[in-house]
């Protein structure tokens, strides 16, 4: 035939790796083909011999010729001999096969390719690294079409196929795990939004001026630190702000800056390079990493070291941080929203908190009040998460709130505000033997007025949680982990529990 295989090879490699559309790139190496062989189809199957089926991974013909599986057919369905076939050790076939006649071949393999009745194919397994992953089909109309030396061609561009049609199904593979993680994230943000309440409970009523100053200040980018009492709801507010900018359709990223030791927050906050310390495995992509193009919520912000908030503040002037044990460069395009119950001005003057970073989060301050100062939502709030709770635990009916029960709920002062609401509302559901709520929990101690007048010696937020801490581990005698500890009853994490009490300077005292 006088080809020159060098020149064949080149030309038909840079036609097959031409296009990340393996279906033009067939295109294109078909018309170049076509002027040195017989060729009126060409096609590519995948072989899933787990489904007994080849799966057509490109295909193209000249106008009117007829393929060599049944027309429209995206897969062709393999019997059990024509699977063993395919599965025969390579020694037990060649790597290109031809048919020139209908006779040549078993029944099976007319069963899968109709067309060779009519036809004249090549059949060309495709390997890598000596796994059969397909084939390579051609074929021509009539008998007797092809040569030794059509397939001799053919099997110089073997690997540029093989390879095209691998990174083809790779690729489809990343697309369609891409498109389940994007409905995976789609039914997490539903669920998120169900469990931290996109509708926001007293948004008309108690918390009508915070809901006032969320809706103003979503719409920028600047930082908003949330302040207010444990259990005020301080996540909800976030959600709120986040899911009322623009940014709602990227991440909400949370983290509870207390929660995390000392020495993990740097990788928690910017991430690491595998190697970059003992333990790093992996890549590990930060917090602010993860919530780019969203919102990273810090709660607890109180609670960072100086060092971290050094680092905090760097972030938040320069926009850009490095991985733990990198060199690259990478943009933070996130929005800070803050919050705490400590009062951090005060943390300024006395050397705890810096103050250009308490300048850098108060841009926009946003105070949440307690539920003791907005009892007009208790009768919402308890309804809603009735209802709620009533639904994860599988009630038949939703119970209802006796008028002395809803009386008793609106007297207490609760300490623990909305949290503490939702804890006594799933334990009155759990043992109640009716379907009306009374909370007999709520007695008459817990139900009295707050004094008018607060005793001399109040303690300070960190000294009332000092001294609860210290008084679980004298119960406990001060076991701090394993079952019945101290972290189990204040279900806290026995290292957060621990970087506490150093915090708080709780000491175990000598025997």
């Amino acid at each position: 035939m006088g080809i020159d295989y060098n020149v064949f090879f080149r030309e038909m490699t840079l036609r097959i790796c031409g296009s990340l559309d393996i279906e033009q790139a067939l295109a294109h190496a078909f018309a170049f083909l076509r002027a040195h062989i017989p060729a009126d189809t060409m096609g590519l199957g995948f072989n899933d011999l787990s489904n007994a089926r080849i799966r057509v991974v490109a295909r193209i013909a000249r106008p009117g010729a007829d393929y060599l599986w049944p027309e429209g057919a995206d897969e062709i369905a393999l019997s059990p001999e024509m699977v063993a076939y395919i599965r025969a050790r390579p020694t037990d076939r060649p790597m290109t096969l031809v048919v020139n006649r209908p006779g040549q071949q078993p029944a099976e393999m007319h069963q899968a390719f109709p067309g060779l009745a009519t036809q004249s194919a090549i059949f060309q397994r495709l390997e890598i690294r000596g796994e059969e992953i397909g084939a390579l089909l051609v074929s021509a109309a009539g008998g007797g079409r092809y040569t030794e030396e059509h397939a001799r061609l053919l099997d110089a561009i073997r690997e540029p196929f093989a390879i095209a049609m691998l990174n083809t199904m790779r690729y489809r593979q990343l697309e369609t795990l891409k498109d389940r993680l994007a409905d995976d994230n789609r039914a997490l943000a539903a669920d998120i939004k169900r469990a931290v309440g996109v509708e926001v409970i007293g948004a008309d009523f108690g918390l009508r001026d915070v809901m006032a100053r969320v809706r103003r200040v979503a719409l920028w980018n600047s930082p908003v630190l949330l302040l207010g009492e444990t259990g005020t709801g301080k996540e909800v507010i976030a959600n709120a702000i986040h899911q009322a900018s623009p940014r709602s359709s990227g991440p909400l990223i949370s983290m509870q800056c207390g929660a995390i030791p000392e020495p993990l927050l740097d990788s928690e906050l910017f991430g690491h390079e595998r190697g970059a310390f003992t333990g790093a495995v992996a890549r590990k992509r930060g917090r602010f990493e993860r919530a780019h193009g969203g919102t990273l919520f810090l709660d607890e912000i109180g609670e960072l070291s100086p060092e971290a908030q050094v680092k905090l503040l760097r972030v938040l002037q320069e926009h850009r941080f490095e991985r733990i044990g990198g060199s690259e460069t990478i943009d933070a395009d996130v929005r800070v929203v803050a919050a705490t119950h400590r009062d951090l001005e005060g943390m300024v003057r006395d050397g705890g908190f810096r103050e250009d970073l308490w300048y850098r989060l108060s841009v926009v301050p946003i105070r949440i009040p307690p539920l003791r100062l907005r009892r007009e939502d208790i009768p919402s709030l308890v309804h809603h998460f009735i209802h709620r709770k009533a639904q994860e635990m599988g009630f038949a009916r939703v119970p209802q709130v006796s008028a002395a029960g809803l009386e008793r709920l609106s007297r207490y002062d609760w300490p623990g505000n909305v949290r503490e609401l939702q804890n006594i509302v799933e334990r009155a559901l759990i043992l109640s033997r009716s379907d009306t709520l009374d909370f007999p929990s709520l007695t008459a101690e817990h139900v009295q007025p707050r004094a008018t007048t607060a005793p001399a010696d109040i303690l300070t937020m960190d000294q009332a949680i000092a001294a609860h801490i210290h008084a679980v581990l004298e119960v406990t005698r001060w076991q701090v982990a394993g079952p019945g500890g101290a972290a189990e009853r204040l279900e806290m994490n026995p290292s957060t529990l621990r970087f506490r009490m150093k915090k708080l300077g709780i000491v175990r005292p000598a025997r």
